[in-house]
């Protein structure tokens, strides 16, 4: 895939055009500080109010901060320990798989290494 600036812009849509901001490399790391930098001002936000929850925790600041990222890092780790005990072999259907059919060995691209 080519990450360069195409060199004829007038082929690319006004919507197109606008968002090849992103594919370039270069702005990956400016992405990701002003995500950050946005995370961190609504966190601290979070302290300039006085907060009325149904539970005391509620009324803690940056809790909901704080508790969606432990819960999102929770599901991550769930999710990949769930995926060890539900995954299958390749060949778990056997000859009764849809895609099941015998290629000729001459024809396979083999790694010799």
């Amino acid at each position: 895939m080519d990450w360069e600036k195409p060199e004829d812009k007038s082929k690319l849509s006004s919507l197109g055009l606008a968002l090849s901001w992103f594919t370039r490399p270069q702005n990956a790391n400016k992405l990701f500080i002003g995500l950050t930098l946005l995370c961190l001002i609504l966190f601290f936000a979070d302290f300039t109010y006085h907060k009325h929850g149904h539970f005391h925790i509620e009324e803690i600041p940056g809790f909901y901060g704080v508790y969606g990222f432990v819960m999102f890092t929770a599901l991550i780790l769930v999710a990949k320990i769930l995926r060890m005990i539900i995954k299958r072999p390749e060949n778990y259907y056997g000859d009764k798989s849809i895609d099941q059919e015998d290629y000729p060995a001459n024809q396979l691209e083999q790694d010799t290494k």
